[in-house]
């Protein structure tokens, strides 16, 4: 469908977008066997548009929070909202009790709009004045077919249109300000969307990964949008394949848990020119492109939308990419703000001078695209202290621009005196032999201040650990840092988020308090071996007799 004449003007807000797409008799969302063209789509954002108008408050924020999996109900109420110049609050539906009851208070939300399988997630919870509407109950499906359609609202390109919400993993999380005119430039400034695309939509809608990779740019482009009620390894390839997709993000360990889905004769049937899949192992990648053909790029960006890493062909599987046009992004040290020096590699590529070149990224010229937190003042002034933009991630960068990812900033570790971060030891650790998954941590140190590593290693199906071969393997790494072997081996599952990314809290919290096999080396020079109850006793008599008993407390 050719786009409607609109003067040439450049849309500024989401209700622009829609008003494009109120024509359009091309598919715009399926589900299954259901599918709307856009033109229903913008129809049935006008009914809602329409009830939710009944829940505007005399004063004070008109906040909406949508607790839904990926369903087109989430769509219509985002796209009707933005029509009324309400404001649509993701709620993490992996959230519970009191910090979702948290979160709902905190962003002011007037409703929240839900279904029978979410429901119970709110019931007997503190939300304030805050009415829960169930959208498939009678009394909101009655709303919907007789409200009033509303007359038309001026929303302005630096009105306020989501509220999402960081993952919070150091902290409560912080919900971030999107406007109509961030979310607007995002969409018509994506390369990748064009109205034959068909995007798979896997990841949550309440995350910024969804939203900015695939329903903002399908809106402009006119790029039908197959939606997936909640991410599922084993359907996901049918699903690309059913649903004829062109494109598809993802995050984490997703390439992980589709990969060790068995393999089939129709793994290469498929129209998708490529993926989106940030903060994917490159063992992952690589291993994705062999079985499925489908090349994964990484990309670099958060939900504060201030550093944005574009990638470029042929760039390592690890590496971020290169900073967007016109952005100021350097790698600075956290405490004096002084440059880092560029990174250096070996013959293969490995990084040789860890300690020199990580830092933290930040942005020296990007403090206007961050539109701040709400409600949170003091977040937003430590994000943006000395008028720079600080993204809380380490990484590094070489000679010709490349960034590099070396994990979050709460992620660095002392070991007898020296400083380093996790992603880089994790790289390392990731080419052992039936590692599927890895995860670095700080652990206390039963003597001092500093900190021992720990790792959590997740192996394939029918994979067993050696420890030997564990030792010989870390022997052989040129690019272990002397201060990186870990003391510590659990063999476990990687916990992950709502986005499939792996979550260090439990680790860290439970450290050596599990019933999952734990290998130690008692001394550096050692062998590993099994951590037993024993070990553990005497380890926390260590702890005690050192002064340090309150660094051992019990999860």
């Amino acid at each position: 469908m050719s786009e409607p004449d609109d003067g040439g003007l450049r849309p500024t807000t989401v209700s622009d977008l829609l008003a494009r797409r109120a024509a359009d008799d091309s598919d715009g969302i399926v589900v299954d066997d259901l599918a709307w063209t856009w033109r229903a789509v913008v129809a049935e954002s006008g009914r809602w548009a329409a009830a939710l108008d009944t829940l505007r408050p005399a004063s004070g924020p008109f906040h909406i929070g949508v607790l839904l999996g990926n369903v087109p109900a989430y769509l219509f109420a985002l796209f009707g909202a933005a029509r009324i110049g309400a404001v649509v609050v993701g709620v993490n539906d992996t959230r519970r009790g009191n910090g979702l009851a948290r979160d709902v208070r905190h962003t002011h939300c007037v409703a929240v709009l839900t279904d029978a399988s979410h429901a119970p997630l709110l019931a007997g919870l503190d939300l304030g004045s805050t009415t829960v509407i169930d959208v498939d109950g009678t009394e909101w499906r009655h709303s919907l077919h007789t409200a009033p359609p509303v007359a038309a609202h001026t929303v302005r390109p630096e009105d306020l249109l989501l509220l999402l919400f960081t993952s919070g993993s150091t902290s409560a999380p912080k919900a971030v300000k999107m406007s109509h005119g961030r979310a607007a430039g995002a969409a018509t400034r994506s390369t990748w969307s064009t109205p034959d695309d068909v995007f798979y939509c896997a990841m949550p809608l309440f995350h910024g990964n969804a939203l900015n990779a695939i329903v903002l740019p399908a809106l402009a482009s006119g790029a039908t949008i197959a939606l997936r009620e909640r991410f599922s390894a084993s359907q996901f390839m049918p699903d690309v394949r059913r649903y004829g997709a062109t494109f598809f993000s993802t995050v984490g360990r997703a390439l992980a848990y589709i990969l060790a889905t068995p393999p089939t004769s129709e793994d290469r049937s498929h129209r998708v020119k490529y993926a989106l899949a940030p903060e994917s192992s490159p063992r992952d990648m690589e291993a994705f492109e062999a079985r499925f053909g489908i090349v994964c790029v990484s990309g670099y960006g958060s939900s504060e939308n201030a550093i944005i890493m574009e990638p470029r062909p042929g760039l390592p599987k690890d590496a971020l990419g290169v900073p967007q046009a016109g952005l100021d992004a350097a790698v600075v040290d956290p405490e004096t703000g002084v440059e880092r020096d560029r990174a250096r590699f070996d013959a293969d590529g490995r990084l040789i001078n860890g300690a020199e070149a990580i830092g933290e990224i930040v942005g020296r010229n990007v403090v206007g695209r961050f539109e701040g937190y709400y409600d949170n003042a003091e977040a937003e002034a430590e994000r943006t202290r000395n008028g720079w933009y600080w993204s809380g991630d380490l990484g590094y960068q070489d000679d010709d621009g490349v960034f590099y990812f070396a994990g979050r900033s709460g992620e660095w570790l002392r070991v007898d005196s020296e400083n380093f971060a996790t992603a880089p030891v994790e790289r390392i650790l990731g080419r052992f032999p039936g590692a599927s998954g890895v995860a670095v941590f700080a652990v206390p140190d039963e003597r001092t201040a500093d900190d021992q590593v720990m790792v959590a290693l997740e192996l394939t199906a029918g994979t067993t650990f050696d420890a030997e071969e564990f030792g010989r393997f870390l022997a052989d790494q040129p690019d272990l840092g002397t201060k990186w072997a870990p003391r510590y081996v659990r063999i476990t599952t990687l916990p992950v988020g709502a986005t499939n990314k792996v979550d260090k809290r439990p680790l860290r919290r439970e450290r050596w308090y599990t019933d999952d096999a734990i290998y130690w080396r008692p001394d550096p020079g050692a062998e590993y071996r099994l951590f037993t109850a024993e070990d553990l006793t005497a380890l926390e008599a260590r702890f005690h007799d050192s002064g340090r008993a309150d660094a051992m407390e019990r999860p």
